[in-house]
């Protein structure tokens, strides 16, 4: 039984797996890790492996405290992946991105994938059908965009998601909502749009925590799971297994 762990910039994501099987999710946020973390393996007693992917601020540490409990593993850019990383600057490559792609690699053979991780930020990672990464794209999430506006500005409020009721905003609430969620909306549909132009037989997985949100909105046909990345998280630790 393995425990998978994804450290995001916000909050944090863990699951506890049999096989492929995904027994239960937990999410939250930081400070809680320790005590989370105490607890799940109380309550699943058999988890032998602790498996984290982090591209947040929380240190080895934590995580290595439990040592004597299970074995830790914290994925890294030396890992056997299952891809052909083409990205220009490998190193570079977020760690979250590489266990997406692997995943998307392992449970979707044969075929172009893209992937689209809507959380703080919202990346783009594209793996051809021959299972080469060419790489993608970085923007600003909800929360991103909703911040800058306040903040850049002199005037405009903080706002935190909502749905817009209208494209057209009739006060300064409503054109904000409208111009987040319906500009990041039309960007998404707009990536996939050039993708489905350029790939035939392509496969688009839509993950993160506002996966869910986006998923109702979008134009094009997605496959929407916000557990993906942490599935992909055990595939990833399962290749490794397997081929190390």
């Amino acid at each position: 039984m393995i425990l998978t762990v994804d450290v995001g910039n916000t909050r944090i994501k863990a699951a506890v797996f049999e096989g492929d099987t995904n027994l239960e999710s937990f999410v939250f946020d930081k400070i809680e890790l320790k005590k989370k973390i105490k607890k799940i393996l109380e309550k699943f007693e058999t988890i032998t492996c602790l498996v984290v992917s982090s591209v947040g601020d929380v240190g080895k540490q934590s995580f290595l405290a439990f040592e004597d409990e299970v074995k830790v593993y914290f994925v890294s850019h030396e890992d056997s992946f299952p891809f052909i990383n083409n990205y220009g600057t490998p190193k570079t490559l977020g760690i979250d991105r590489m266990v997406l792609a692997a995943g998307a690699t392992l449970l979707y053979p044969n075929q172009n994938r893209l992937v689209i991780d809507a959380g703080t930020c919202i990346t783009y990672d594209f793996i051809d059908e021959n299972n080469v990464y060419q790489g993608g794209a970085i923007a600003p999430g909800f929360r991103l965009r909703y911040e800058s506006l306040h903040q850049f500005t002199a005037k405009l409020p903080l706002l935190t998601l909502q749905s817009p009721e209208s494209y057209v905003g009739k006060s300064t609430s409503e054109s904000i909502h409208s111009g987040v969620v319906n500009g990041l909306v039309y960007e998404i549909d707009g990536f996939i749009d050039e993708y489905k132009a350029a790939c035939k037989n392509i496969i688009i997985i839509l993950t993160g925590g506002d996966a869910e949100f986006l998923a109702k909105r979008l134009k094009n046909t997605i496959f929407a799971n916000s557990n993906f990345l942490l599935e992909s998280l055990n595939q990833t630790f399962q290749y490794k297994i397997k081929n190390d």
